[in-house]
């Protein structure tokens, strides 16, 4: 009967969740994580730090739905790469980390570049944990990229101990987990629908936001379609641009804070009021502006 390392049993679970690029800087204890991820169909990019391949793997989970993963050495270099976990939590795109980490029999002696790793990714993520055996690494793969693209996304961490990576367990033993779906489509209630659009008929001054919510769901034509159909003037976020061309003859992105300042209502969609829309108050917006919100959040 075939044996399979811990590594081999990480790399074929990513690439069984639909995990395809892996980025980051090797050394103990997870080079063999990127040798078994590239013999599985990974493709492995190695980075000179890994704050940027925490950035890139972020990155790439925001242009294909699917978490990237970002291949970290334990203790500083996990550290570094909570930059890029930041960056995805903040951006709400679904990352995985791997960080590598010292033997379990080990732990609180004082071992190799010991640091408190999944405490220190939890603030930062949807999901952290430390796997407890090697045969239920493909559980944990499964869970950690199914919850990294449901509902809203965002970044999560898997912390890897050595002795998971170089265990050897016979392959049949190994409990492989089915490829998690695609996220389920959130759908609005009827009557939040009709209050929504009671309120657009009634304003004075409506103003469309497009958010980056509607580039990561592919919602450019239904969005272009809505706009088209209305007749409604609109803005775009600044990672909401290209859903619908900046050239529209409805965009009013020339006299952003004129429009703004004159919404009676502001229709969201896919946009959060944050930082970048100045969190909808006064005075880049009305104080009585009325705000009807479109989000795969439903709180």
């Amino acid at each position: 009967m075939a044996k399979l390392s811990g590594a081999t049993i990480i790399a074929r679970s990513l690439k069984q969740q639909g995990v395809e690029h892996m980025f980051g800087v090797v050394g103990f204890p997870v080079v063999p994580i990127a040798i078994a991820a590239q013999k599985e169909g990974i493709r492995y990019l190695g980075f000179r730090n890994e704050q940027s391949a925490s950035y890139a793997a972020g990155a790439v989970g925001y242009l294909t739905g699917r978490p990237g993963a970002c291949l970290a050495v334990s203790g500083p270099g996990m550290i570094h790469a909570i930059a890029g976990l930041a960056n995805a939590w903040s951006n709400c795109w679904p990352m995985l980390l791997l960080g590598g980490a010292n033997d379990s029999y080990q732990n609180g002696m004082g071992a190799f570049q010991e640091a408190p790793q999944v405490e220190a990714a939890r603030p930062f993520t949807k999901y952290a944990a430390r796997p407890d055996r090697a045969d239920r690494v493909p559980y944990y793969v499964e869970q950690a990229v199914r919850t990294s693209i449901y509902g809203r996304p965002g970044a999560v961490y898997l912390d890897l101990p050595n002795d998971i990576i170089t265990a050897q367990l016979d392959e049949a033993a190994v409990p492989w987990r089915p490829r998690s779906p695609e996220p389920p489509r959130a759908q609005a209630d009827p009557a939040a629908v009709e209050r929504a659009l009671a309120a657009l008929r009634s304003a004075e001054r409506p103003l469309v936001i497009v958010g980056k919510g509607a580039a990561y769901s592919r919602a450019e034509r239904e969005v272009r379609d809505f706009i088209a159909a209305t007749k409604l003037p609109f803005l775009a976020s600044p990672m909401g641009k290209g859903v619908v061309p900046d050239d529209h003859p409805l965009s009013v992105a020339p006299g952003r804070s004129y429009a703004l300042q004159n919404a009676d209502l502001v229709f969201l969609v896919g946009a959060r009021l944050n930082w970048i829309l100045h969190f909808g108050l006064p005075p880049r917006f009305a104080a009585d502006v009325r705000v009807v919100q479109l989000d795969v959040s439903a709180e």
